[in-house]
């Protein structure tokens, strides 16, 4: 993986930028902006996905395969995350002295001196972007954007609109969120994730407390949150450039309050004195606080209280969060992206949430990154144990990581108290024989992993259909 150099200045003008990797969710939503805003683009990754076909179709000149013959005469290079550095576009481009920029960086130069909502936290990010888009567009607004997952409302991770006011995913992952130039900013929560990066919580709250003091309008933060708290006393701002939201507190000042769970959530918020009813369409307690940390945003861009809820309430969920993908007979398929034990447990809460009477929980767990498995197995396994019926347990998927000696999903498995709830299973298709074997009507099976988990599904499927006379079919 390339360590990108946050201390480099970015460049004045950009004319033609190439991609390298283009076919990833981040980088073809990235790509797609500068397609948007008059630049030339070309590209390349591995393999043809449809993502690269739209950018195809929209102008931009993408080769299959990575090769320093692929970098033109351009003004520079953008390169992913999961880049490796001895990849031949990002030497060649090296070589001759193009600027290398990772995406946030390309990111950060489109947005430069516009107003820039930015929205960070360790869980609730993509979520909590698509509401406030959402909200916005619902209110007649048009906001560029970039969210790290397609918002199904508005069928798109990325769009360039209105070139003075950005929505963006801030990623804390490697440092990068504090690039950005930021008006408003809010923070869902702060956890000890992406050690591997920072080393301590110590070292990762002080990176939030720096975003915090950047945004020079407002900063709206979750105060349910230890992490986020301690953030907020860590960072220089004062009480009036704060909005704090929760449903545990009573002095903030959006507040969550007799929230209805069961199926697609219902609550009520407190702002100013006054009491507003909200009805989402999406499942989850979770989701009700966020909707309020949208709420915080969306007021302070002008939005009066009844538009904003409105607009929250047309609000119908993101890819791969808790996303429907199949119904065998009488069992669902879902699929989230929670990759971290507080986030696990928020999916399975929200499964639990509209599963019906006698209904189980199956749900399988592809680990991510080595370092995350290694630290944090126990607390994967508690939340897998409490939350869920039953768990198979798939191998650890690496993404930007080595493989590490001795840590594999077994790992998570050995840390169940009771080893009759929990399966190790590498082999993907002894996998989904073991779910079909399991299944029966009423259940929901889900699949947890920000890593390629959701490709296992139609072996689930079909695992699922042998057996349909037993589950319902």
């Amino acid at each position: 993986m390339i360590t990108p150099d946050l201390s480099m200045p970015l460049p004045g003008e950009l004319g033609s930028v190439h991609f390298t990797g283009i076919g990833g969710s981040g980088m073809s939503g990235i790509a797609k902006l500068f397609l948007d805003a008059g630049h030339a683009v070309t590209g390349s990754d591995r393999s043809e996905n449809a993502a690269i076909e739209s950018l195809r179709s929209a102008g931009a000149t993408v080769r299959i395969g990575h090769d320093a013959a692929n970098v033109g005469e351009v003004d520079a290079l953008v390169y992913t995350g999961a880049l490796w550095p001895d990849n031949p576009e990002y030497l060649e481009a090296v070589r001759r002295g193009i600027p290398v920029l990772h995406r946030s960086q390309a990111l950060a130069w489109l947005v430069r001196g516009k107003r820039v909502v930015a929205v960070a936290g360790a869980h609730g990010k993509t979520t909590t972007t698509g509401m406030i888009v959402t909200a916005l567009i619902e209110a007649g607004r048009s906001p560029s954007f970039v969210s790290g997952g397609v918002i199904q409302g508005v069928h798109a991770s990325a769009a360039y609109g209105d070139p003075e006011l950005w929505v963006i995913e801030a990623d804390e992952s490697d440092g990068t969120f504090l690039l950005y130039d930021t008006a408003i900013a809010i923070v869902t929560n702060v956890d000890p994730d992406h050690l591997d990066h920072y080393g301590t919580t110590d070292a990762v709250d002080a990176a939030f407390a720096r975003f915090v003091e950047g945004a020079r309008e407002q900063v709206v933060i979750g105060a349910d949150d230890p992490g986020a708290r301690r953030v907020l006393g860590l960072a220089a701002v004062g009480a009036q450039r704060a909005t704090r939201f929760g449903a545990e507190e009573p002095w903030v000042d959006v507040r969550v309050g007799s929230i209805s769970a069961s199926g697609p959530v219902a609550f009520t918020l407190s702002y100013l004195g006054d009491d507003y009813p909200v009805q989402l369409r999406v499942p989850g307690r979770h989701n009700a606080v966020n909707a309020a940390g949208a709420f915080g945003v969306l007021i302070e861009l002008g939005l009066a209280p009844e538009e904003a809820i409105e607009g929250l309430e047309a609000f119908v969920g993101t890819q791969r969060r808790f996303e429907l993908r199949e119904t065998v007979g009488e069992v669902r398929v879902y699929d989230d992206y929670a990759h971290h034990p507080t986030e696990v447990a928020a999916a399975l809460a929200q499964a639990r949430s509209v599963l019906g009477e006698g209904g189980r929980v199956i749900a399988v767990h592809q680990p991510h990154l080595y370092s995350r498995t290694r630290l944090m197995a126990g607390e994967f396994a508690e939340a897998y144990e409490r939350l869920a019926d039953h768990t198979v347990v798939l191998d650890v998927f690496g993404a930007r990581e080595d493989p590490e000696p001795g840590v594999t999903g077994a790992l998570v498995a050995e840390r169940f108290a009771d080893a009759a709830r929990v399966d190790f299973i590498p082999d993907w298709a002894a996998a989904a024989e073991r779910v079909g074997e399991l299944a029966r009507p009423g259940d929901i099976v889900m699949t947890l992993s920000c890593g390629d988990v959701y490709r296992i599904i139609p072996q689930l499927v079909s695992s699922l259909r042998r057996h349909e006379r037993r589950v319902g079919g």
